[in-house]
């Protein structure tokens, strides 16, 4: 028969194995999690750019000069401001989103890289008109923050396209 003290002993041994497996389990599963809503938020990403009012706004936005005013850009008629609005609304929340690191920089860089560029460098001057106007400094911060990270990153590491970077992959069976 076993000794108090071997039994004892035992029940600690098994008490950590416990602990440790139950650690090993947790870390998992908060893996798994992270690894879910990575991909939600992915999902969710894809699913603002299948947006028609989006596309609309873009190809609205897409047309203008560069650096266009506040007077400019309401002179063409409030479906252009509202299209601006939109797009602003739209990349603000992105940023925020990658700066708070619930989405990758990655994935927005991927997703929306030169058009999120492409569309500060329409907007930036109306934003800079609209904060004056509304003595808002911070209206479409984010837009802003992630535009100008978006192009440095984009100046510091060439960007080829995902058919020239991936030519050589296959699918797994």
């Amino acid at each position: 028969m076993l000794e108090l003290q071997t039994l004892a002993n035992l029940a600690e041994i098994f008490g950590a194995v416990t602990v440790i497996a139950g650690l090993f389990f947790a870390l998992t599963q908060l893996r798994e999690f992270k690894r879910q809503r990575r991909d939600a938020i992915a999902a969710e990403l894809m699913r603002s750019f299948y947006n028609p009012e989006l596309a609309r706004a873009v190809q609205l936005i897409r047309k203008l000069p560069d650096g266009v005013g506040a007077a400019e850009l309401r002179g063409r008629g409030t479906d252009h401001e509202a299209a601006a609005i939109l797009v602003c609304t739209t990349y603000e929340t992105m940023g925020l989103l990658v700066f708070r690191g619930i989405a990758p920089f990655s994935m927005v860089r991927e997703l929306t890289g030169g058009l999120a560029v492409t569309m500060w460098r329409k907007l930036g001057l109306w934003l800079d008109d609209m904060r004056t106007e509304l003595d808002q400094p911070s209206w479409a911060e984010w837009f802003q923050w992630l535009a100008q990270r978006l192009d440095e990153a984009r100046t510091e590491d060439p960007w080829r396209p995902a058919f020239e970077r991936h030519a050589d992959w296959k699918p797994r069976s």
